[in-house]
């Protein structure tokens, strides 16, 4: 894992969002257990996107920073502790359920738990996704993941 992703990145990912016409910032991490298989979330079927397998990921708050977003949604969604935040691994848009634009920006992340002691709150189920499993996210998600897969190499 790269060293931790620097403020003056954080600021010009924000900047550049907004020169974008972004109006909503979201933030997605990669955490990877010992065996190298990744965390994905599966979102209810009533939920909006109901069915998809994702990062654990989620909106940041007015006054929050991209990593103190990241540091909170992790903890809410899967009660893991992030420990570090590493490399930057990209962004992509979409539109939120409420017709947002929206970009999430995707980072690597440690955390203190082992992988058994995921806790969901918002999700119904959880997977350590092995390469072949990984296929299961949507395009955007594959692509963080294969940049993952090239900064790990």
């Amino acid at each position: 894992m790269n060293a931790p992703v620097d403020a003056a990145l954080l600021c010009d990912l924000s900047h550049a969002a907004d020169a974008d016409g972004i109006t909503k910032h979201v933030v997605g991490a990669v955490i990877s257990n010992a065996e190298g298989k990744v965390l994905l979330l599966h979102r209810a079927a009533d939920d909006y996107l109901g069915g998809l397998w994702e990062l654990p990921s989620g909106g940041v708050d007015a006054s929050e920073t991209l990593t103190e977003a990241l540091h909170r949604e992790v903890a809410e969604e899967t009660g893991l502790t992030v420990t570090v935040i590493g490399a930057y691994l990209g962004h992509f848009d979409y539109l939120s359920k409420s017709g947002k634009k929206t970009r999430q920006f995707n980072f690597t992340a440690l955390v203190t738990h082992e992988s058994d002691t995921v806790k969901l709150t918002e999700h119904d189920a959880h997977l350590w996704a092995d390469r072949t499993e990984q296929e299961r996210v949507s395009s955007a998600v594959r692509s963080v993941l294969a940049t993952w897969r090239e900064e790990a190499a």
